[in-house]
C-alpha cells in the first residue's frame, strides 16, 4: 500500500469555548451522564462495566450545565481505550467534542500510557470518523460488531 507524506498535529487544537468547564467526576456522580447517555444514544447502559482499571470519567459543563461526557479505563499496559462519549446535540459541532478529547489524552499521556484508543461505528456516528481522521489518528482495525449490527473501526494514536 502507498504511503502518503501525511503528518498529523502532535497536539490537538480545541477551540475556545466560552463557559466550558471539563472536570474529572467519580461513580457517585453519574447520575448527569447517565442522562445524557440516553438522550444521545438513545440507550441506558453507560459502558459494559464501571468495574475497570484506571476509570475515567469526564464530563463537560457549559455555564455550568452538563453537556457532554468521555469515559475510558485501561485496555493494557500501554493502551488506554476511550469506550464512550457524547455532546448533546443542541451542543455539537462547537469543539466540545474535541476539548473532550484533548482533555483525556493529556490526563492519559500524563498517566504513562502509550497508546490512546477508541472504536466507533462510522454509519451511526460519523463525526468521529471524521475527527479521528482530523487529529492524527490511524485506522488499525475493521470489523462488524453483531450486537449493534454495524461495521466498526478502531482508532489509535501514540503519544
Amino acid at each position: 500500500m502507498e504511503r502518503f507524506g501525511y503528518t498529523p498535529a502532535l497536539s490537538i487544537t480545541v477551540p475556545d469555548i466560552p463557559g466550558l468547564s471539563i472536570r474529572s467526576i467519580g461513580l457517585s456522580e453519574l447520575d448527569d451522564i447517565r442522562r445524557m447517555n440516553r438522550v444521545i444514544f438513545n440507550e441506558e447502559r453507560v459502558i459494559n462495566s464501571f468495574e475497570k482499571e484506571d476509570l475515567m470519567i469526564l464530563e463537560a459543563r457549559l455555564d455550568d450545565e452538563p453537556v457532554g461526557f468521555k469515559v475510558g479505563y485501561k485496555e493494557s499496559k500501554n493502551v488506554f481505550y476511550s469506550a464512550k462519549g457524547g455532546v448533546l446535540e443542541a451542543h455539537r459541532r462547537h469543539g466540545i467534542a474535541l476539548a473532550l478529547l484533548a482533555d483525556m489524552m493529556r490526563r492519559v499521556e500524563e498517566n504513562g500510557f502509550k497508546v490512546f484508543a477508541f472504536d466507533t461505528f462510522p454509519n451511526l456516528h460519523p463525526g468521529m470518523t471524521i475527527l479521528a481522521m482530523q487529529q492524527g489518528f490511524h485506522l488499525v482495525k475493521a470489523d462488524y460488531n453483531s450486537v449493534y449490527k454495524e461495521f466498526r473501526l478502531r482508532f489509535e494514536r501514540r503519544f
